[in-house]
């Protein structure tokens, strides 16, 4: 199964005290799940984002986060958007999510990228490296990663990894769900029609068509055929309940993210998406709430109204 919709958690900053944060984090999942998302997803960071809040703010560990939501949801997808390739040894990597797939009973995607953030990096121990180097391991890691995934043995011996016959058991399926995240029309997307079965497509909303026609091009430019790699994009959600609301979370979109921020009732934020998301080739939305996701009621109120833009 791929993304349709799909609901991002970004933000772990909640009123209240700190020893309820997991349990915050729980209940927007499950609400996501009976409201018809079919995928919650959490970003792999260490720092909270620009743009989001301070570097020292609240941020779960991703696999951690994710194993015990497996625990307490049933049927939703599970997944980062996206795993940072350089914060894992690519075959622990692998054991990591098959064992998620495992507890979730076959419901774990991996999501993965190349990695960007220099000062989780810098401040963790991790080595960064160039632009380039890190797309390089990136490929090495999908080399080992896939077959694994699938039940084969991992074997490299690359520039920045090796395996030697790693094995991966137990699994529950055939195979996992690869998605690469990201927006590189050299790199990111060739990767994805290499190896991947979903791209999450982030950029400025007025670039979409042609990241579209572009990401189609990279799989026909090795035999695939585009309409077997499943696409959506990540928006940032600035959904009111009512006009004063959108008002305020209106003065709060970053500098940065206006041309990936949607703002207004959830209705108004649907209209948006079928036009400028759903209108440009893209078969699914993820979307984050960050600002009051944590609200009960606010993840319902959205899941409703985007649902008739992705049904099948």
């Amino acid at each position: 199964m791929t993304i349709r919709l799909g609901y991002q958690i970004p933000n772990f900053t909640y009123p209240g005290p700190v020893e309820k944060t997991f349990d915050t984090v729980a209940a927007q999942a499950r609400e996501a799940e009976a409201a018809g998302f079919d995928t919650v997803l959490v970003m792999d960071h260490f720092y909270q984002l620009p743009g989001i809040g301070a570097p020292e703010n609240a941020m779960l560990e991703a696999y951690t986060t994710l194993g015990a939501l497996a625990s307490l949801t049933e049927k939703i997808q599970l997944s980062t958007l996206v795993t940072g390739n350089t914060y894992r040894n690519p075959a622990l990597l692998a054991k990591t999510v098959t064992t998620l797939d495992v507890v979730s009973h076959g419901r774990a995607i991996l999501g993965i990228g190349a990695g960007w953030f220099e000062r989780e990096h810098h401040d963790l121990g991790f080595e960064f490296g160039t632009f380039g180097q890190r797309f390089e391991r990136l490929d090495e890691a999908l080399q080992i990663i896939t077959p694994m995934l699938r039940g084969e043995k991992g074997v490299l011996d690359g520039k920045w990894y090796t395996a030697r016959g790693a094995m991966n058991n137990p699994r529950v399926r055939e195979t996992i769900p690869v998605m690469l995240g990201g927006s590189g029309e050299q790199k990111t997307f060739r990767l994805a029609a290499r190896f991947a079965d979903h791209m999450n497509i982030i950029c400025d909303v007025d670039d979409l068509p042609r990241k579209v026609a572009v990401l189609r091009e990279r799989c026909e430019e090795i035999g695939r055929d585009p309409a077997t790699l499943a696409t959506s994009y990540l928006v940032m959600g600035l959904v009111g309940e009512d006009e004063q609301e959108v008002k305020e979370l209106g003065e709060s979109i970053p500098e940065d993210r206006r041309n990936r921020a949607f703002l207004g009732t959830a209705s108004q934020v649907a209209e948006q998406l079928q036009e400028k998301v759903i209108g440009a080739g893209i078969g699914g939305i993820t979307i984050n709430l960050i600002r009051n996701g944590h609200r009960p009621g606010v993840v319902t109120r959205v899941g409703e109204a985007l649902k008739p833009l992705v049904a099948a």
